[in-house]
């Protein structure tokens, strides 16, 4: 039986977009599509958030929104993908501490510059970090108990991370050199993988963050010991902070969105106005309530000047750290 043309190319579409990866929303053309580049792998938490806003942006905005995750090099590979992108609004990054503030101080080359090659639109959230242990270290009740084995074992005590000069690479950092410890990194190509060894007991332990740590500890493979924030999280109210414990360290993950450098003021208005209303959708505060967060929108000056702090910090850390990738 021969088959039209017509529907055959309707066919081969249809095939087409069903095997990309990335996610449609809505019904728009394709050549309108927005798009939300993840710079990691699927299964972290910044691909979890970024496809709670997906929805609710594209439906104020009348547009066909997808996610697409662009992940390697710290996250430099999608945020490099962003800034070379055409400044027509419709391509975005939803980027983090790591990508904006940073890994500009641990790679000697980018394939982009963070200060001026993607302009801020808005902050989304900051997501609170905790200190995990997997089953390979069963034995460790609290951080004393971790202290104790640790020095006894020099070297001896695994943790992953996201990658080197990764949030969670920093913060493990800071607390064995405030512990005295000398701990091994082991570090992954994104947070899901990280995670996973660490609950399939290949690596000892982690900073993670608190939706995915509590979500390992209520089946048993993993123990909380300790959150790197300033107060208790309503979501784990029962896990003292590192400041209570006697370390000063507060450090967490944040999220914001970000278009290329050439995008035009009005474009960025536009879609900073979109993004604050997408953030009040119920859906959306329900991932991030999961994760121990909420919505934290700002303009994209306050957004600046966040970013503009963060690199100071984290840019004489990184040097008194002596991190550095060639």
């Amino acid at each position: 039986m021969s088959i039209p043309r017509r529907t055959a190319l309707k066919t081969a579409c249809a095939s087409a977009i069903g095997c990309m990866s990335a996610t449609p929303w809505t019904l728009a053309r394709a050549d309108q599509a927005l798009k939300i580049v993840s710079p990691f792998n699927a299964g972290g938490v910044n691909d979890v958030l970024a496809r709670a806003l997906a929805k609710p942006l594209g439906d104020l905005l009348h547009q066909n929104v997808i996610v697409e995750n662009r992940p390697g090099a710290g996250g430099s590979i999608g945020a490099g993908y962003v800034a070379r992108s055409a400044p027509d609004g419709n391509t975005l990054l939803l980027g983090i501490v790591d990508t904006q503030s940073i890994i500009q101080f641990i790679y000697r080359k980018l394939p982009y510059n963070p200060e001026t090659d993607l302009r801020p639109v808005s902050l989304i959230s900051h997501i609170p970090i905790v200190l995990m242990v997997g089953q390979s270290l069963d034995q460790i009740r609290n951080v004393a108990d971790l202290t104790r084995l640790a020095k006894s074992r020099p070297g001896g005590i695994s943790y992953a991370s996201w990658g080197v000069g990764s949030i969670v690479h920093l913060a493990m950092e800071r607390l064995a050199t405030a512990l005295g410890l000398a701990l091994l990194h082991v570090p992954f190509s994104g947070q899901a993988p990280a995670v996973q060894a660490v609950l399939s007991k290949q690596v000892d332990m982690m900073f993670v963050p608190a939706g995915a740590a509590d979500a390992g500890s209520k089946d048993g493979r993993a123990r909380i010991l300790a959150s790197a924030t300033a107060t208790r999280l309503d979501l784990l109210p029962q896990i003292p902070t590192l400041k209570e414990l006697g370390v000063d360290l507060s450090m967490g993950l944040w999220q914001a969105l970000y278009a290329p450098a050439g995008t035009s003021a009005a474009k960025v208005d536009e879609l900073t106005s979109a993004v604050h209303k997408a953030m009040q959708d119920k859906a959306f505060v329900d991932v991030l309530r999961v994760q121990g967060a909420k919505p934290d929108p700002t303009s994209a000056d306050g957004l600046r000047k966040l970013q503009s702090e963060e690199r100071q910090v984290y840019g004489a850390l990184v040097k008194r750290l002596d991190i550095r990738i060639d």
